[in-house]
């Protein structure tokens, strides 16, 4: 069976992306991988071994355009309530928590918030499905 192990994005600061995700997710820089006009950089953090890699093309220096394929990634939590709080404390700027209902019952609690290169990730309280 295939097993899910890192998502890619392109960003043009990785400082700024690296303190994005260690202060929103607690994700830590697990390798460093730098080239001549590229580099790669591995996101995780101890919960599990699902990766974000930040790519870094060195020449690049206009914003990336997302277009309209991409989506969202998602990270569960235990406390939303208490992660929203936390997120708009480092002035992150989550957007406002919603509820999805099915059949008269909780689907969802979860709030978008966007990364410094405009990347939307799903914040989830874990849940039913979303564990």
């Amino acid at each position: 069976m295939a097993k899910a192990i890192h998502m890619m994005i392109r960003v043009l600061d990785p400082e700024r992306s690296i303190d994005f995700y260690k202060k929103g997710f607690g994700l830590d820089v697990a390798d460093y991988f730098d080239f001549d006009g590229f580099a790669l950089i591995y996101l995780r953090n101890a919960e599990n071994d699902f990766e974000v890699e930040l790519t870094v093309n060195k020449e690049r220096t206009e914003p990336y355009d997302l277009g309209d394929g991409y989506g969202h990634v998602a990270f569960a939590v235990d406390d939303l309530d208490g992660e929203h709080a936390r997120f708009q404390q480092l002035g992150l700027q989550p957007k406002d928590i919603k509820e999805f209902f099915r059949e008269g019952s909780l689907l969802a609690r979860f709030f978008f918030v966007e990364d410094p290169d405009g990347y939307k990730i799903e914040v989830l309280q874990r849940h039913g499905r979303y564990r």
